[in-house]
């Protein structure tokens, strides 16, 4: 690793001070949106290739290895993806069958980048061919179910500011938007494997995509009343 780069946007706990204290390199800029953030830790890294973290995130031992042993030698490819998987609050690993997102996180800023969305935090990877790695990564996205809930609705504000949708699409969703959200996440997305942790964070879920409809109309009216 030949530099590690932390991008603070306000932190109040020690964060900084941890950082700074381990050798990374710390700069403030304040929250401009998720792929905004990100596409300015790009530019204030000293080196082309980047492994995009985000502070809750850990790489397990097997994808460091992987990751040492493929930048050792010049990569065949531009871009690599691999998998996060989600852990409970609480909780040391993930559950059995946990979902994860697989994303491209390994890749030479000089040909792919972050995307501008403020929502999304996804890399262009243009037409490049993008490689699979093995190893995982941790996530550990929240202390609690508080704050799980409190993340949620901080971005479904957020999604609610920059995403349109027609108002009898909404009116049509309403009803069913909770109940296929938590079908999908407790069933297809395999946390009924987690007890009473799974079942509460499908609810979270199916609540979140619920309030993010409702916000989206409310957003819509008030800006039409704005307009006169």
């Amino acid at each position: 690793m030949d530099e590690v780069l932390v991008i603070d946007s306000g932190s109040s706990d020690d964060t900084v001070a941890v950082a700074e204290g381990l050798g990374a390199r710390v700069l403030y800029h304040a929250w401009p949106g998720y792929g905004p953030q990100k596409r300015y830790s790009e530019d204030c890294a000293t080196h082309d290739w980047i492994l995009n973290l985000d502070a809750d995130e850990v790489v397990t031992p097997e994808l460091a290895a992987e990751i040492k042993a493929l930048l050792q030698t010049t990569p065949p490819l531009k871009a690599y993806r691999f998998r996060i998987r989600n852990v409970y609050p609480r909780k040391t690993k993930p559950r059995l069958w946990a979902d994860y997102h697989n994303y491209v996180r390994l890749y030479d800023r000089r040909v792919v980048r972050f995307r501008e969305s403020q929502v999304h935090d996804t890399v262009d990877t243009r037409q490049e061919t993008v490689g699979q790695l093995k190893g995982p990564v941790m996530h550990f996205s929240s202390r609690s179910y508080a704050h799980i809930r409190a993340k949620l609705d901080s971005y479904t504000n957020l999604q609610a500011k920059v995403l349109k949708k027609p108002a009898w699409a909404i009116f049509l969703r309403l009803p069913f938007e909770y109940p296929f959200v938590f079908i999908r996440y407790f069933f297809f997305r395999c946390h009924f494997t987690g007890g009473w942790d799974g079942l509460y964070s499908s609810h979270l879920a199916a609540e979140a995509r619920l309030k993010r409809l409702w916000k989206i109309l409310m957003a819509q009216k008030a800006a039409k009343k704005a307009q006169g």
